[in-house]
């Protein structure tokens, strides 16, 4: 799969620090990016965190960009948008 040119605007730019700044956020999302691709289940097993909690980080990672949601049936995988997060690096090594 070729990986698409991302151009992050200020509003998207700022979702990420913001989504990236909370540590649990970041956990999920390298548990994420190890997998490649990760069930909903798993995430839930490897957080001392409520399904609830989890929802509202994953919902946090997912509205920034860095993950998306793939439903199949009832359970859900996530995918890291390795794109966005390159596109969000590169602009970091401008400062």
């Amino acid at each position: 799969m070729a990986t698409r040119k991302v151009q992050l605007d200020e509003k998207q730019t700022a979702l990420i620090a913001r989504a990236l700044a909370d540590p649990r956020r970041f956990k999920i999302l390298q548990k994420i990016g190890s997998e490649n691709t990760c069930p909903n289940c798993e995430l839930l097993s490897c957080q001392e965190i409520s399904p609830a909690t989890l929802s509202h980080h994953v919902k946090e990672l997912e509205t920034a960009g860095l993950i998306d949601a793939v439903r199949e049936g009832k359970s859900v995988r996530f995918v890291l948008r390795r794109d966005v997060l390159k596109a969000y690096m590169k602009q970091l090594s401008t400062i």
